[in-house]
């Protein structure tokens, strides 16, 4: 078995770490020493062995209409729907991208972090696809994935490059020096997600599953000053690089119930507004912050909530006032998906990481800083 991957190898991911089923495959492309800036700018010196990415194809099946009606995910539902989509899903990308199951050199597959069930529905899928296909299998992180999705669009990342990743189970600011193998952990969220809180403040609204779109949505017809609500930990004395949204999530609740107590009508435009400026406020403020302390001049926004329309805009805003260059996947590239898989697969695979053991399993708790197991 040929365990080399360079230019020209192409890359099959699988996702199944949570409510949405991914497939992608992944071209590794010609070298770079050098970043371009997506403003036309020298980006700064890449990490050593960096390649552009080309995406071919992806497909992705979700079960987030199976959770509305508990208000969040149910394991046990994501995975039963995980094992019906898995083979139609794999068959889409592959129509997609226009090739054939013996044109893969290697999978990649997310190991952790998720949900255990979840997981082991990909894992299991992608140790059979490896054997049958005599290919290399790259159990790799979830986490670093949603940070890969930007390369795929935007080139390989400027070494080192500040990454903000806010999900709905993860907020974290990562520095990375090479995505294949040195992401550290700058800070980290204490209790809540920023996407959970969003989903929590949208069943307290009586919103629906999940709580992102719709808020997003309501929120640019409300007033972002119409409630001032609490910034977490950004006292200081508190921890400078780390979040909480808890205490945000239960002043909107105690908003609410004093505003409902008292007959009065509740603005849930308002209200949507002004949640989301808080936690805008947070997250953009912590980024450029840790960016300009740590001598960065280049930050990534990943995850599921990038795709929030006032997140994007204020942080463009601050990083234009800070001179940083900003990058953020397209909406399509921030959910949960089999392209970003099969990315950070890559990256691990040219940065010298070794194939997974046929023991390879689930690891609901992977660290962020293990890139590929």
């Amino acid at each position: 078995m040929n365990t080399r991957l360079g230019e020209g190898a192409i890359v099959f991911g699988l996702e199944s770490s949570c409510d949405e089923t991914g497939a992608g495959l992944v071209r590794i492309g010609e070298p770079v020493d050098r970043v371009d800036g997506i403003d036309g700018s020298d980006g700064g010196p890449a990490a050593a062995g960096s390649h552009r990415l080309e995406l071919l194809g992806h497909q992705l099946a979700s079960s987030s209409e199976q959770h509305a009606r508990f208000g969040g995910v149910v394991p046990e539902i994501a995975s039963r729907a995980h094992l019906e989509e898995l083979l139609p899903t794999v068959h889409a990308a592959f129509d997609k991208a226009g090739i054939r199951q013996r044109d893969v050199d290697a999978i990649a597959v997310t190991c952790g972090p998720g949900l255990a069930g979840a997981l082991l529905v990909g894992v299991a899928a992608a140790k059979a696809y490896a054997a049958a296909w005599g290919v290399p299998l790259f159990g790799v992180n979830h986490l670093a994935g949603h940070v890969a999705a930007d390369t795929l669009e935007h080139g390989p990342l400027p070494s080192p490059t500040l990454a903000l990743l806010v999900s709905g189970g993860h907020t974290q600011l990562l520095k990375i020096t090479d995505l294949g193998r040195d992401i550290v952990e700058l800070g980290s969220t204490v209790d809540d997600a920023a996407g959970e809180a969003y989903d929590k403040v949208a069943r307290l609204l009586g919103l629906g599953y999940p709580g992102g779109p719709v808020i997003d949505r309501l929120a640019a017809q409300g007033d972002p000053a119409a409630v001032r609500f609490p910034r977490g930990l950004t006292g200081p004395r508190d921890r400078p690089y780390d979040f909480s949204f808890s205490g945000l999530k239960t002043a909107v609740a105690r908003h609410v119930e004093t505003l409902r107590a008292g007959g009065a009508e509740v603005p849930v435009e308002d209200i949507c507004a002004s949640f989301q400026e808080a936690v805008a406020d947070v997250l953009t403020g912590k980024m450029v912050a840790a960016a300009m302390a740590n001598g960065i001049d280049t930050v990534v926004i990943a995850g599921g909530v990038a795709a929030n329309g006032r997140l994007r805009a204020l942080a463009r805003q601050r990083c234009d006032a800070a001179g940083l260059r900003l990058r953020v996947p397209s909406p399509g590239l921030c959910t949960d998906n089999g392209a970003m898989i099969a990315a950070v697969g890559a990256h691990a695979a040219l940065a010298g990481a070794a194939p997974s053991a046929e023991s390879l399993s689930a690891n609901p708790g992977l660290p962020v800083g293990t890139v590929a197991v």
